[in-house]
């Protein structure tokens, strides 16, 4: 007795008895409506953070390292340990030199004058 043809039948009655069920779309809704949707759709758009343009290690003229990231919004972060503080470094008008709390970067390039707190004015290469 071979069962294939009859399980295909059954199988096939099932798919058209289902299929003829319900034609309409289903709309599905998940939860309550959200209380802040007026306020998100009335707040104004919010702006992305600024990126780092680059990232450069510093050998100072002391054989001291210096860590900066200069950013796409004209500021500098400066520390003196890999994973310390940073300290944020400001220009004025966008045009370098970036300087803040005691520090002074001179532009961001592969060679710069800098001073840190403690620390006189020295030449750095990246």
């Amino acid at each position: 007795m071979n069962k294939t043809p009859f399980l295909a039948a059954v199988s096939c009655a099932a798919f058209l008895t289902l299929g003829a069920c319900n034609s309409e779309p289903e709309t599905i809704v998940s939860g309550p409506a959200d209380p802040q949707a007026e306020a998100l759709k009335n707040a104004p758009p919010v702006e992305a953070p600024p990126m780092i343009q680059a990232s450069r290690t510093f050998r100072c003229k002391d054989n001291s390292l210096v860590y900066v990231d200069f950013y796409t919004n004209n500021t500098a972060r400066a520390r003196t340990e890999k994973d310390g503080a940073p300290t944020v470094l400001n220009t004025e008008g966008g045009k370098p030199p970036y300087t803040g709390e005691g520090w002074s970067v001179s532009d961001n390039a592969k060679e710069v004058t800098l001073t840190a707190p403690g620390k006189g004015s020295q030449s750095c290469k990246a």
